[in-house]
């Protein structure tokens, strides 16, 4: 004959699994031992807040029972005052308590939850759930903890690095088409596009940064790469040439043709003013070593050799060395203050070489000042 019962509740691996979890022998475990078990299995498993509700109740109503079991018998009704939740609700989650071998069920012959008292009034058998497996399990729960932690933090430092490799790809290429507009950077700018969205969002729990957190590093040498060579002005770089001729013929010619009456700058007072010239790794301390400088940094601005041969013819190689120094700082300040304002650094040097050759502007004075901001 089939036995009939109210209550009752088919028979699963995850029970017989619970049932099995045994403690040392011997042990004695108090309240708030078990209450601090069952939150490191809620962190471990990370329980949705209903399982959590349902798991703290269990852990509450236990009675510190000197039993090699630990057996509560709450009714449906006294855990659904406890937690908030509807019987339903109530059920669904001591049935996913039991499959994730949290707690076991001890039926009793017709599956009802009571404690079975002696004539003196001390339990001796209970029929309810058993909580044995959440002390049981402890050290799973805490290698679970630690493994997460781990995980998190490894996670967490993924995406600061990510976050930092984006920023330093940004700066990069915003420093390449600013300073200099005329290198090619349209595959650098598709790949960045492309990273971006690729790209995970840290909010997203399931993320993994891992994945394309070496795709942004490449980038980074690539676009950094990049600008290095574009800052070498032709040692390395891609600049596009149009004057086949000896890059120290118009220097020449036009060193002779320096107007004479004009006192030159110091070359302490532009070094003082303008330390970008310390990119190219050689001190300004003489005539020549400015005149140097500033042939290389021409293509750094992005001047075409034609602004710099009529600066040569008018000014002298000297004072368009100088003015090429002037502006690479000044549009260096703007880029570092995130405020541009010089769009075209080498329509700007040939502006203000015609400027300057017709008096209307001051290199001694404009140096003087901007070595007055540096020490301010």
């Amino acid at each position: 004959m089939e036995t009939v019962h109210s209550g009752g509740r088919p028979l699963t691996r995850a029970a017989l699994a619970g049932r099995r979890r045994v403690l040392e022998e011997g042990r004695t475990i108090s309240r708030k031992e078990l209450s601090a078990a069952g939150r490191d299995a809620a962190k471990a498993l990370r329980l949705r807040p209903a399982l959590r509700s349902i798991l703290s109740a269990l852990c509450a109503v236990w009675g510190e029972q000197e039993w090699d079991r630990l057996v509560v018998w709450p009714s449906n009704e006294h855990l659904c005052g406890m937690t908030g939740l509807s019987e339903r609700a109530l059920r669904y989650g001591l049935r996913d308590l039991v499959a994730l071998e949290v707690i076991t069920p001890r039926d009793s012959a017709n599956g009802k939850r009571f404690a079975v008292r002696a004539p003196g009034g001390a339990i001796i058998e209970a029929y309810g759930f058993d909580l044995t497996p959440i002390v049981a399990r402890k050290g799973e729960w805490v290698s679970a903890i630690l493994e997460a932690t781990s995980r998190e933090a490894h996670r967490r430092r993924s995406f600061d690095l990510l976050t930092v490799r984006r920023r330093a790809v940004s700066e990069a290429l915003n420093a390449l088409l600013t300073r200099f507009p005329l290198i090619e950077a349209s595959d650098l700018l598709a790949a960045r596009e492309s990273l971006e969205r690729d790209t995970p969002r840290r909010r997203d729990a399931t993320a993994d940064p891992d994945q394309i957190l070496e795709a942004w590093g490449e980038l980074q040498a690539m676009a950094e790469q990049r600008f290095f060579q574009a800052a070498s002005a032709g040692n390395s770089g891609r600049h596009i040439e149009q004057n086949t001729g000896s890059p120290t013929d118009p220097c020449t010619t036009g060193s002779r043709n320096e107007p004479g009456p004009d006192r030159l700058p110091d070359p302490d007072l532009v070094a003082a003013a303008c330390p970008v010239a310390a990119e190219f790794g050689a001190p300004l301390k003489t005539k020549e070593n400015i005149i140097e400088i500033g042939r290389l940094m021409r293509g750094s601005i992005g001047a075409h050799p034609s602004a710099w041969d009529e600066a040569c013819e008018t000014l002298g190689a000297f004072r368009a060395s100088v003015l090429i120094l002037i502006i690479a700082q000044i549009h260096d300040d703007e880029a570092r203050r995130g405020d541009i304002r010089i769009k075209n650094p080498g329509g700007y040097f040939r502006q203000i070489t015609r400027l300057c050759a017709a008096g209307r502007y001051g290199i001694e004075a404009e140096l003087m000042a901007m070595r007055r901001r540096k020490m301010t």
